[in-house]
């Protein structure tokens, strides 16, 4: 073998070796290695099952989109605040949860949720949310919450009963209205304007003369002046003209049924009523409008819920997916496409034409000027020493300036206690 021919044969000897090493060392896996599948827990409170259908519906769009992602839909049936305070605490908290207005002040107050500020592009649009919504999601300049829908409240109204009382148009002022309802009283209806005397309705009133209902430490301070002049237009018609009446006094569950059985020609509901009396009251013929001036200025009550973070949760990027999902434009149409509720995105609204739809317009108008459901960091002591006394006044049983002194000073205590 000639020298050029040794060389050559070790070589190719070598190179098989080195190939034969390579192979060796190299592993093959036995399948093609798929991305792991992360599960985003949700968790909200039941409404009605069309509501459930509907979300459901959405998260399975959801899903698709991410395959990678599972989304867990829990509903809490009980005490859903306690439950997820309890879990929060425990941190067993779901990565995503719904979160009124009424309840975020506290929360977003405490560490808690996760800023969504990072998260939020460009391509997200945050400039197409409606304002008054956003900014009851907003705590020391950050985003805690992305509003997934909304109502306000506005006048519904029989439209045979002002018909009967020759009234052509709903009233624009309180004045008219209380005049409406004693031109109603005793005709079709029983009464002319159906009331729910509970904070939740009231707070616009108070606020139409000047009142608050909190300071900015969270005290309670309905009790001024200002605030009782609100409030006493409602005792007022109850107690004077008589020409209202309360769920209790015609023995129905809430404000829209008592409009629906026709005890009442006139009430002051959110967007909830326009489903429940078209489905439940098919031959009811109603209008609605919006809510009365007082005091020359316009009001309302503005209610929504957000979806919101958990700043524990192990899955924060899939949980910004989701959450994206379902307030984008995509997914909040798909939410809101069928009118149970009000979208917060202004692209939204107006592809569905719910600010042209005729029941819908006098709800959509007032998001604007409305008051938000919002009462400081310790809302159960406003709330409920509120509701109580402002039930006894309603009643007769005492004044109503004893009334929220009583409890605006039972509230502080208990407020007091608890910082």
């Amino acid at each position: 073998m000639s020298r050029r021919s040794f060389l050559k044969f070790w070589g190719l000897v070598i190179a098989i070796a080195i190939a034969f090493i390579a192979c060796h060392n190299l592993q093959f896996p036995s399948k093609i290695a798929t991305p792991a599948t992360v599960t985003v827990k949700l968790s909200g409170w039941g409404g009605s099952p069309i509501e459930q259908k509907l979300l459901k519906g959405v998260i399975k769009d959801f899903e698709a989109q991410y395959p990678t992602i599972k989304v867990k839909y829990e509903v809490i049936s009980d005490q859903y605040m306690d439950v997820i305070k309890t879990r929060l605490v425990g941190e067993a908290a779901p990565d995503v949860f719904y979160l009124e207005t009424l309840e975020a002040p506290l929360l977003m107050s405490q560490n808690v949720l996760e800023p969504l500020d990072i998260y939020i592009t460009p391509e997200f649009d945050l400039a197409d949310f409606k304002v008054n919504l956003l900014n009851s999601f907003k705590y020391q300049n950050h985003i805690y919450g992305l509003p997934k829908d909304y109502s306000t409240l506005a006048l519904f109204y029989n439209k045979k009963a002002f018909a009967a009382a020759g009234l052509n148009n709903p009233p624009t002022t309180w004045d008219e209205l209380r005049n409406y309802s004693q031109l109603l009283t005793g005709k079709l209806n029983r009464y002319g304007l159906g009331i729910t005397p509970e904070l939740v309705r009231q707070a616009y009133k108070i606020k139409a003369f000047g009142g608050q209902i909190v300071d900015q430490n969270s005290q309670a301070v309905f009790a001024s002046e200002a605030s009782l002049r609100g409030l006493q237009l409602v005792i007022d018609q109850y107690q004077k003209d008589h020409s209202s009446a309360q769920k209790s006094d015609v023995g129905t569950n809430s404000g829209s049924e008592m409009f629906g059985q026709g005890k009442v020609a006139m009430v002051i509901e959110g967007n909830w009523a326009i489903p429940y009396l078209t489905e439940t009251f098919p031959q009811l013929e109603f209008a609605t409008a919006e809510v009365p001036t007082i005091n020359g200025k316009k009001g309302t009550m503005l209610f929504s819920v957000a979806y919101v973070m958990n700043k524990q949760s192990q899955h924060k990027a899939e949980a910004w997916k989701l959450i994206s999902y379902l307030t984008g434009k995509e997914g909040m149409q798909k939410w809101t496409g069928t009118g149970f509720a009000l979208p917060t995105r202004e692209s939204v609204a107006q592809k569905l034409g719910y600010d042209q739809d005729t029941l819908r317009k006098p709800l959509v108008a007032g998001v604007n000027y409305a008051t938000p459901w919002q009462v400081g960091d310790y809302p159960a002591a406003i709330v409920n020493n509120f509701d109580n006394q402002f039930v006894s006044a309603l009643l007769g049983q005492q004044p109503l300036k004893q009334a929220m002194l009583r409890a605006q000073n039972a509230a502080n205590q208990q407020i007091k206690a608890m910082e």
